[in-house]
């Protein structure tokens, strides 16, 4: 955010009441902190520069990923978030599509992979299935070597649940949501933005992949990136059912859950051999279901400075191909694409405290579905204290 404040701004234009808490951003990690935020008592506000949330919390899979994060501080965040998913889906109107994951071991390498996560700490309930089990149990996939299948997992649709959770805090909780407000400098208690000055004790930025947004030296050093998605809607041609979320070999040698195993190298190396496009093109395939049937399927992963705005067919065609792999879509059609994007760093998220009262929040693997809840719980306690405090007022 550049220092400079809005020329002619004056008090009268923003919003008079004065706040426990500014929450800039209203994509999953800014609206979970507002959730959060509730829950210990504080008065919050969202500022939020679109007229909606448009970036990556609703362009992406809703696949709530329990199984395979780490390292484990993560593990357990996402464990937290799913808690707080089941609380708030059925109080926000929100349908939970899918529980759980499958994860098709399509090689030896996979399978003894699987295998040895299954017996890991971070295996814990799941189930690893030989091939007639798997085929008994999910008659709709390939033939492959094992099946690994997690009960953790959660699937909502991004691009509804996103705006019902800011309608469901708005209306049951009390969140005041200031939309088409774009920040311009923090200077607490105001805030100066594009339609005038707001008041607040706190301040907490989650400007997702909008890193230009804030000041340099508030990223200093830090090496996040832009890492920009290819996203495809597939509709089958013949009814398809899937229960849970499907995952691929290449998947996991990507989940840092799996690749940090020592059973990933002998399948990397097959995967080098085999694969060498995809991995070249961050391909790792995920594949859920939607109401109507349709799969949602991606995704690349191409870093960068900025967004990498043209999607490539080439791209498109080895996430086709490795799809194929996993299950049988003869005459299947793609009805839709898009990109996404997220801010990506080493470490999984980005915490900064460049002023008294201000913290700067980033999920920086592309897991703020996954980890958006107890993440928030962290950058609260920065600004706020350790909680949560007593339930939700107002």
């Amino acid at each position: 955010m550049p220092r400079q404040p809005v020329a002619g701004a004056g008090d009268a234009m923003g919003d008079t009441r004065h706040y426990d808490l500014l929450v800039v951003g209203a994509g999953i990690v800014g609206l979970a902190t507002a959730w959060q935020a509730r829950r210990r008592g504080l008065s919050v506000a969202v500022l939020e520069r679109h007229a909606r949330c448009i970036g990556a919390s609703v362009r992406n899979f809703g696949f709530v990923t329990v199984t395979g994060q780490g390292p484990l501080d993560h593990w357990r965040r996402a464990q937290a978030t799913r808690d707080a998913w089941d609380e708030i889906a059925p109080q926000a109107g929100i349908p939970v599509l899918q529980r759980g994951a499958w994860v098709l071991a399509q090689r030896p390498e996979a399978a003894a992979l699987l295998e040895a996560f299954a017996a890991s700490e971070m295996g814990a309930g799941c189930r690893l299935l030989g091939r007639e089990q798997a085929r008994r149990e999910c008659p709709d996939l390939r033939p492959g070597e094992a099946l690994l299948h997690s009960p953790h997992e959660r699937r909502v649709e991004s691009r509804e649940a996103i705006p019902r959770l800011a309608q469901w805090l708005q209306e049951a909780h009390g969140v005041v949501f200031h939309w088409h407000t774009t920040v311009h400098e923090i200077d607490l208690p105001r805030v100066h933005t594009s339609r005038g000055v707001y008041r607040a004790e706190r301040c907490i930025v989650c400007p997702g992949h909008d890193l230009g947004s804030l000041p340099p030296e508030w990223l200093a050093g830090e090496g996040i990136r832009i890492c920009t998605l290819q996203m495809l809607r597939v509709v089958p041609a013949r009814p398809l059912r899937l229960p849970a979320a499907l995952l691929s070999d290449l998947s996991l040698v990507r989940y840092a859950g799996f690749a940090a195993l020592p059973q990933a190298a002998a399948l990397r190396a097959r995967l080098e051999r085999e694969r060498l496009a995809q991995l070249q093109q961050g391909v790792h395939v995920i594949v859920t279901q939607s109401p109507d049937g349709s799969l949602v399927v991606g995704d690349s992963h191409v870093y960068g400075d900025a967004e990498a705005p043209f999607a490539s067919a080439e791209v498109e065609a080895l996430i086709l191909d490795e799809l194929r792999c996993l299950l049988d879509l003869p005459g299947a059609q793609v009805s839709e694409r898009w990109c996404g994007s997220y801010a990506a760093a080493a470490d999984p998220v980005f915490i900064a405290q460049p002023q008294p009262g201000v913290v700067v929040g980033v999920v920086t693997g592309g897991t703020g579905a996954s980890t958006a809840f107890a993440f928030a719980n962290e950058l609260l306690d920065r600004v706020a204290g350790p909680g949560p405090a007593p339930g939700c007022q107002g």
